[in-house]
């Protein structure tokens, strides 16, 4: 009876949200007689949660990278990195939604900042505008894969797994998608004959290697004065912060410091400096200190814009999985939930026949919910499947996650696809066809991850 009044208002255009808690709402109200403040107090306390507080950081820190001129930064340190390759503007398009992967923590954040700007220079350069947003749209999934990563806090505080863990977890499945999206980009590159599309000149690409070295180089340097030197780490980290500042000013990198937000996140996390949530602060004072004082991009009517837009996307978000909390709590207090369990374990018992079943089932869902709401309902229902059957909650949270961002580039709701249909001004027809090609390496990537666990464990084990 609830997944049947939840079709019904879904089929009558109502948004997810509101057809999510309408559902729990008249069916408590007219089927178990039960008092519709139940609703309310199960929406709120699904949004009582410490973890959940990192989702307005991450937003927020999202935010003020892309209006501080940092897009630009990242592009440009792309296009020297790659961008003399066969099809260059094709890999920039790639190693730029990777950097920018480590500030914003969602696909539609990607395609609608990065994305704008690939997608017009590769149009000013005479690529087809098909194969422009086709790549965009591919690119813009690395957003939730690579940390930081808002889809992995609201599965991490569902599932009652990690963040942390869950941050490490995605950067080798999200280095091999930029090496497929790369192969794929230099086929057509092959198929049609592109050239690059800057000279290739040492000084510059020696400049972008630096700027990558650094980036590597910079922690590892600074574990090893910790650790191996003896150094206390709070002076350590302020001398080494103090030698990156420097660097950058004498050598005038294009995007050393912004590309130091995942590694930041990602050190002050696995050393335990901080927590996801005490994390995304960080990564929010250190977005504010470069757009306030050091690259002078940001001012003050302009940060004000910025924490509306992001208090506006904030209540979206929660407002998304309040609801869902809602249904999800139905789901299980009616026994869908355990029914459906049962109904799989009976089919069968086999962990990878489990997984196959999965994937369709997250990317069909993909096509219809928006991935917070996608998150908050499968999770009641696939993580007690998951743990009966041994398999990793990490590992499942990534392939949930690569599932549903899939899912974004596909018409009825995907948000990716609609994004880039206007920034591209293509019908949503020409962009549908325009993103089929790059089905194939998303889809091998799915696989890899599905059923090569370890790529995906390797890293959270070291530290976790």
């Amino acid at each position: 009876m609830l997944k049947i009044l939840f079709l019904l208002l879904m089929s009558g255009g109502i948004p997810v949200a509101i057809a999510m808690a309408g559902a729990a709402l008249l069916y408590l109200f007219f089927v178990q007689s039960s008092p519709p403040f139940v609703v309310i107090h199960r929406m709120v306390s699904g949004i009582d949660s410490f973890p959940l507080l990192a989702v307005p950081f991450f937003i927020l820190a999202g935010n003020l990278m892309n209006n501080a001129g940092i897009t630009n930064r990242i592009y440009n340190y792309a296009l020297a990195l790659v961008g003399w390759l066969k099809g260059g503007l094709g890999h920039v398009n790639v190693v730029g939604s990777v950097v920018f992967a480590g500030m914003s923590g969602t696909a539609i954040a990607d395609a609608a900042g990065l994305g704008t700007i690939e997608i017009k220079a590769m149009k000013d350069h005479g690529y087809e505008t098909e194969f422009a947003v086709g790549v965009t749209a591919a690119s813009a999934t690395l957003g939730p894969i690579i940390p930081p990563s808002l889809p992995f806090v609201i599965y991490g505080m569902m599932a009652n797994v990690s963040v942390g863990a869950l941050f490490l977890a995605g950067i080798l499945p999200g280095v091999l998608m930029a090496i497929l999206m790369m192969l794929t980009v230099a086929y057509f590159a092959h198929k049609n004959g592109w050239g690059g599309d800057i000279r290739f000149e040492w000084p510059r690409v020696m400049k972008a290697l630096a700027e990558t070295a650094v980036v590597i180089g910079w922690p590892l340097a600074l574990w090893f004065l910790v650790k191996e030197g003896g150094l206390p780490a709070q002076p350590a980290v302020f001398v080494a912060l103090i030698v990156l500042f420097a660097a950058d000013k004498f050598f005038q990198f294009q995007a050393v410091l912004p590309i130091m937000t995942p590694v930041l996140l990602i050190g002050g996390m696995t050393t335990g400096v901080f927590t996801p949530t005490e994390g995304a602060i960080a990564a929010c004072v250190w977005a504010i200190v470069l757009g306030f004082f050091w690259y002078r991009t940001l001012h003050f009517k302009m940060f004000v814009k910025i924490c509306l837009d992001t208090v506006e996307t904030t209540a979206t978000v929660l407002f998304i999985v309040a609801a869902a909390s809602i249904f999800g709590w139905m789901l299980t207090a009616t026994g869908v939930t355990s029914a459906i369990g049962q109904w799989v374990l009976g089919f069968t018992t086999e962990p990878w026949m489990f997984l196959l079943l999965a994937n369709l089932l997250m990317l069909f869902v993909g096509c219809f919910l928006e991935p917070t709401a996608a998150i908050t309902i499968l999770v009641p229902i696939l993580v007690p499947i998951c743990q009966q059957l041994g398999i990793d909650l990490v590992h499942f949270g990534l392939v949930m996650v690569l599932n549903l961002m899939i899912g974004l580039l596909h018409p009825p709701m995907g948000m990716v696809l609609f994004v880039l249909a206007r920034v591209a001004k293509l019908s949503v027809e020409r962009t549908t066809m325009a993103i089929l090609p790059w089905l194939f390496p998303l889809l091998g990537s799915l696989v890899v991850i599905t059923y090569v666990p370890s790529l995906v464990l390797w890293l959270p084990k070291q530290f976790y």
